[in-house]
């Protein structure tokens, strides 16, 4: 397994963690748009995860086509959920997999072959170190851990440092660790995660999205500066 080296959006190897933001389920792009912007421009950001709120192929790439400019004229690649030819037709950079166990190989491997190299293919709810390490292997452009299951449960804080500690020092495939709170950003990059994604932490913050995002971008700083 290695790193990829193909000058893509977002995926770039770097020496320093970077964000990656996910967004709440969409079903119209709505005031959405200007919230994503006040994200966008409070930090810097490698990659935004589109989520849909139902599966009508048709409204997704309405949405998916609003938000694109918004996304990859800050320099930030735009990831589809769970539909690597929705990806290309809408002119998305990537798609991101939800699958494991039974089909993760299959769907990993059509994925690739669909959207590769041009494009970025990153595997997530991968419930077993087997599962990441077949993942890993398709060459995808990285994995995630800890990401929110459908009914939005995220494992103990303490497993998911343990789960991103092991990839990172025995894979070279970049890892995305998904933080549920701003307060777990900081030891999620010490403990070696290449991206460290925020979704509800930043969208139901108070304070607004730049806000959070800033207190994200500050900890990464941190934790960078921290031996």
């Amino acid at each position: 397994m290695s790193k990829k080296s193909a000058k893509k959006p977002g995926i770039d190897e770097r020496a320093a963690p970077r964000l990656y933001l996910v967004t709440p389920r969409l079903g119209d792009v709505g005031e959405f748009g200007s919230r994503l912007e006040a994200a966008l421009d409070a930090a810097d950001t490698a990659c935004v995860l589109l989520n849909f709120a139902d599966a009508d192929p048709g409204a997704a790439k309405k949405i998916a086509q609003a938000l694109a400019p918004l996304v990859q004229k800050r320099g930030a690649a735009l990831l589809i959920s769970g539909d690597p030819r929705l990806a290309a037709r809408a002119g998305a950079d990537g798609a991101h997999l939800r699958i494991t166990g039974e089909g993760l190989e299959q769907a990993v491997a059509d994925a690739v072959e669909s959207l590769k190299p041009d494009r970025i293919v990153g595997a997530g709810g991968l419930k077993t170190r087997h599962d990441a390490m077949t993942a890993g292997e398709a060459d995808i452009d990285y994995v995630m851990f800890g990401e929110p299951a459908a009914d939005l449960w995220t494992p103990p804080m303490a497993e998911l440092i343990e789960k991103v500690s092991w990839w990172s020092q025995l894979f070279n495939v970049p890892c995305v660790a998904f933080a549920p709170r701003l307060e777990d950003v900081a030891a999620l990059a010490r403990a070696g995660a290449d991206f460290v994604a925020l979704g509800d932490a930043v969208w139901s913050d108070p304070r607004g999205p730049a806000a959070a995002m800033r207190d994200a971008a500050a900890a990464l700083n941190y934790a960078a500066g921290t031996p």
